[in-house]
């Protein structure tokens, strides 16, 4: 039989969680630095990105409203309309907090997962 030094095997534990600490903390260092300018500048441009259907539909719905004898606005603003409405479907109006809240609703249930596999 080999007997195990209780020192040593607590030793190790140290290490090994010393080790967990050292990732932990160059992960923590690496995110805290994607919290440049640059960065910051790119998540609000996204923030405040337009959203081309909505603006589409709303000069659509201002020029078919117009009165004007031709008609032609409001030959122009129906079709404006239409397309605004096709550009909505193809590029939703998801703000960076809609993934921040969805991603942190995925994180909780996949926590929930990990606890319920304990």
């Amino acid at each position: 039989m080999h007997d195990v030094d209780p020192l040593k095997a607590r030793l190790e534990r140290v290490r090994a969680h010393s080790e967990s600490a050292r990732r932990r903390a160059g992960l923590y260092r690496d995110v805290a630095g994607l919290a440049d300018r640059r960065a910051s500048e790119s998540v609000g441009a996204v923030r405040r990105a337009p959203a081309p259907g909505r603006k589409l539909q709303k000069v659509g719905f201002i020029m078919l409203w117009i009165p004007e004898p031709t008609m032609i606005t409001a030959a122009v603003g129906g079709p404006m309309i239409l397309a605004g409405r096709y550009l909505d479907t193809k590029y939703n109006g998801a703000t960076v907090s809609d993934v921040g809240r969805q991603t942190r609703d995925t994180l909780a249930e996949l926590g929930g997962v990990r606890d319920a596999l304990r």
